[in-house]
């Protein structure tokens, strides 16, 4: 026979709020991250209500069925696997705020898998890929409005290879960061933590051109957005270029440069960029930070570039190593 809930237990609804609340105030978790406990929470509450349990009197059995009918349904091994962590962090704060006297996800164990290498890259894709992008951005024949999306398209593209930012503080950059002495930006990142992120020299010149454009285009009164506070702005909601905006016109611009759009997106760059730095000496503290990771293991997906680096130094250097 079904449990039914008791009508004294507070909702999952409420249950769900009250632990964002406590992930957004005391963790820092940014929108995204908000938004995705949301979703999964969403669909593990829907299925306790078709078995009638509520997140308050659910026992390990019925969580581990829920797994098994994420499953069923051919969810991936790494999705089942973030509905796992999300229940056990829910549990966690449930166990914590003593709304719960157990915590039935402790002992529940995820799908096996791997943690596979991110997508790499390498130096000469994204040489050509900045070279179409530049002879874009040039093209006399281009109509001012296309000749400034191309140019804000290559001008992304140089700060994304040569500073490693997340997508979504990319996009958000203000248009201070412009400046044309910076040598620096400050950026804000998840947990809306700030840290410094170096620039080079071929993006600092990519935004000082593109901010020059825009500016020129304030002329123009129609393009209101000429105005706006941040570097990259858009007549939407959000103010700004969207993450899906740019990572289509990324795909675009890999087609254009002879390259499967398939390997390329925006977080396939950032990997790029702490690559290749690896592979060239940098050290992974530095990296970590650069990247914005709180945990360096985070970091250590790229251990396979620095292990590679290490062997061919070995191959290469020492003087027992066969030639």
């Amino acid at each position: 026979m079904r449990a039914r809930p008791s009508a004294s237990k507070p909702s999952d609804a409420k249950l769900a709020g009250l632990f964002l609340d406590m992930l957004a105030a005391e963790q820092g978790a940014g929108p995204n991250t908000l938004d995705a406990y949301r979703r999964d929470l969403t669909d593990f509450s829907e299925f306790l209500g078709r078995v009638g349990h509520t997140f308050a009197d659910a026992e390990t059995q019925i969580l581990r069925d829920y797994l098994a009918d994420l499953d069923t349904r051919g969810f991936k091994s790494t999705s089942v696997a973030r509905r796992l962590s999300a229940m056990r962090h829910l549990y966690r704060f449930l166990l914590n705020e003593r709304i719960r006297t157990d915590d039935p996800a402790a002992i529940l164990s995820g799908p096996k898998r791997g943690r596979g290498l991110p997508k790499v890259l390498s130096i000469a894709d994204v040489d050509r890929m900045l070279r179409r992008a530049k002879e874009l951005s040039e093209a006399q024949d281009a109509s001012p409005a296309r000749g400034l999306r191309a140019l804000r398209l290559y001008c992304l593209l140089e700060v994304l290879y040569a500073t490693g930012l997340r997508v979504s503080e990319l996009v958000a950059l203000p248009r201070s960061a412009a400046k044309r002495d910076a040598r620096m930006i400050v950026v804000r990142g998840k947990g809306n933590k700030e840290r410094l992120v170096p620039l080079n020299e071929a993006s600092r010149q990519a935004m000082a051109d593109y901010l020059s454009a825009t500016e020129a285009a304030k002329a123009d009164k129609k393009n209101s957005v000429a105005a706006s506070t941040w570097l990259f702005p858009s007549f939407g909601e959000s103010g700004h270029l969207t993450r899906q905006h740019f990572a289509r016109d990324l795909k675009e611009l890999a087609i254009a440069s002879g390259l499967q759009a398939r390997l390329v997106s925006p977080h396939v760059l950032r990997h790029a960029f702490a690559s290749h730095l690896l592979h060239n000496g940098a050290d992974l503290r530095i990296v970590q930070t650069l990247l914005g990771h709180t945990d360096i293991s985070t970091t250590q997906i790229y251990t396979h570039v620095v292990e590679e680096r290490l062997k061919s130094l070995v191959r290469d250097l020492h003087p027992l190593a066969e030639k």
